[in-house]
């Protein structure tokens, strides 16, 4: 199952470049609209999901760099014990592990997460994402699929 790494790769490869071209493109929170619920803009996160402890000054960086790496690690470990017909399972560990390896490039080099997938409805605001979010949201979602709806072998 080492195979599903390069999914990992891949999801690795897909957040940094787009981060990249985002950062080297925009100022800090400017704006362009996409589609009428969706904006690009250049966010710096410090903290976790909804910026939970954004504003803590700096440990954060080191505590949530840990818990990527210690999840990632276990997530490795549970991939490559995997049987070679629980692909779905393969693909969500992929996703997840891709997502939170983004992220802690982001951590480990500029102590902060890039976002800037900014979605909407009228003035609520989704808080801002990237590639790497979505990639651990599409796996735990499908984690989570495969758990409320098992697969039943004949």
């Amino acid at each position: 199952m080492w195979r599903w790494l390069f999914l990992s790769l891949f999801v690795v490869v897909a957040d940094q470049v787009s981060k990249q071209l985002i950062e080297s493109s925009f100022l800090v929170f400017e704006q362009r609209p996409l589609l009428p619920f969706l904006n690009l803009t250049l966010v710096y996160n410090e903290g976790a999901a909804f910026s939970f402890l954004s504003d803590q000054g700096g440990w954060q960086r080191w505590l949530f760099s840990g818990i990527a790496l210690a999840v990632s690690a276990v997530l490795i470990g549970w991939l490559v014990r995997l049987p070679p017909n629980q692909k779905w399972t393969a693909a969500s560990l992929g996703l997840i592990i891709g997502g939170a390896l983004g992220n802690l490039i982001d951590r480990l080099l500029f102590g902060h997460v890039i976002d800037f997938i900014d979605l909407f409805y009228g003035r609520w605001h989704w808080p801002a994402f990237n590639i790497a979010d979505s990639a651990i949201t599409v796996g735990v979602a499908m984690i989570l699929l495969e758990t409320l709806f098992p697969r039943r072998d004949p």
